[in-house]
């Protein structure tokens, strides 16, 4: 039965090969049980109940994904969209959580809209790839921020905007100390290491006293806190009707789970050797149709974007060749579910040096970045330091691709085959006459 869904002599794997690359990318990943709770509870959802959800959709997605597209490739919710959610949507623009869920089923929905319109094709070749890896750099100077103000070493300050914090406190020792771990457990090549640090400095945590026990509710039933609770109405009410704040919320989460989603692909992909002779990827429909269908998913169990995680090559590496990998992947997270809510004993002090780690592999995207070319450079280099600095992945974009459409005009560049990069363009700057004008 396995070998006839999944082709496993026609790639030249086995089930224990599968089985054991599946754990690995579980192990690998399994920091978002922790992590995501952990961000998301500062939008006022329940760390328990997001922790299940997160197990929930990651184990659905994942089987999904390997059922359906035969690929070894594992889904989680995103990290970056997760802090877009809670800093810039819920607590930036004062959307309920519930609401906001809304918006990313929607954008689900949108999402598979798209992919059945083929729309998405266009839309990822007007991109440039230099802006594409600054976003993803952007991104993970967004993440490794919020881990420094979790650690407690980048305080606010009055009259330099920020600060170093006291390193003498328990919370910025741990972190510190949480940070060398993973980077040395990384480093030595441990399957699970930011696992490991997160287990390891929450039990020094615990010792600290900086670990508290609140009653929650134990296994999948505390879901009931957050499944479900979406507000798609409500979504639809944001800035009026069907306004301009909706869309921005919905694109952002739009775009970055598209071209999170296809970077990820390519680079597993390419990595297992499943791509064909001109670099097409096989069933990327099916792909993209998982992901957006894993989106809603999650959205109705309460959680934010559900998405390809690049730490799945971590199973690749191991000889991970077909979908059942994913499979293998998704119901380790199925099984997690049950202790689950134990990821609100986890202190900040060991979230916040995963945050910090992950924003660091994320950076090393802009090795892709041509820096000495200008019409490269400046678009990318605003959407790095705009995403951190306005707390806004949104904004980071549209200063980038606004960029990049002006310098392609005044320089002479622009070309018919541009047509969707300057539409885009323009929809920012009507984003920002009306940010102006309010």
């Amino acid at each position: 039965m396995l070998e006839k869904l999944f082709g496993l002599k026609a790639h030249e794997t086995n089930v224990r090969t599968e089985a054991l690359a599946g754990a690995t990318t579980f192990l690998t990943m399994a920091y978002i049980i922790v992590v995501n709770p952990a961000i998301l509870s500062e939008a006022g959802l329940p760390v328990a109940a997001v922790a299940a959800a997160t197990c929930l959709a990651a184990g659905i997605a994942s089987i999904m994904m390997g059922l359906f597209a035969n690929y070894p490739l594992a889904l989680a919710p995103g990290m970056g969209l997760n802090a877009y959610f809670t800093y810039t949507v819920v607590l930036g623009m004062g959307v309920p959580w519930q609401t906001a869920l809304g918006c990313v089923f929607i954008s689900g929905v949108a999402f598979l809209l798209l992919t059945a319109a083929g729309i998405r094709q266009m839309i990822i070749r007007s991109i440039p790839k230099p802006l594409l890896a600054a976003t993803a750099a952007g991104i993970g100077l967004f993440i490794a921020f919020i881990g420094l103000r979790n650690a407690g070493l980048v305080v606010s300050d009055p009259a330099t905007t920020v600060a170093l914090g006291d390193l003498k406190t328990p919370t910025a020792l741990l972190s510190l100390a949480g940070l060398v771990l993973i980077a040395a457990l990384q480093a030595w090549k441990v399957k699970g290491a930011m696992l490991i640090g997160i287990v390891v400095i929450s039990i020094a945590g615990a010792f600290l006293g900086l670990t508290h026990w609140s009653g929650w509710t134990f296994g999948p039933a505390a879901l009931m806190d957050t499944a479900f609770k979406l507000d798609i109405p409500g979504a639809f009410n944001l800035g009026g009707s069907f306004g301009v704040a909706l869309l921005e919320i919905i694109f952002v989460f739009l775009f970055v789970d598209l071209f999170d989603n296809v970077g990820t692909l390519a680079a597993v992909t390419k990595r297992a050797g499943l791509q064909g002779p001109n670099g097409e990827i096989p069933r990327l429909n099916r792909v993209l149709y998982t992901d957006s269908t894993a989106t809603m998913i999650g959205a109705l169990a309460g959680t934010t974007t559900v998405t390809s995680y690049i730490e799945s090559a971590a199973g690749i590496a191991v000889g991970g060749r077909t979908g059942l990998t994913a499979v293998v992947t998704g119901l380790l997270f199925l099984l997690a579910l049950f202790v689950a809510p134990l990821a609100g004993l986890v202190p900040s002090a060991a979230t916040a040096p995963a945050l910090i780690f992950v924003g660091a592999m994320m950076v090393g995207s802009l090795g892709e970045v041509d820096w000495s070319e200008p019409l490269d450079a400046l678009p990318a280099f605003l959407t790095v330091i705009m995403i951190p600095l306005t707390f806004s992945i949104a904004n980071g974009l549209a200063f980038g691709i606004t960029a990049y459409a002006v310098l392609k005009i005044v320089t002479g560049k622009a070309r018919i085959g541009d047509w969707m990069l300057f539409v885009l363009g323009g929809l920012f700057v009507l984003r920002f006459a009306y940010l102006a004008a309010g």
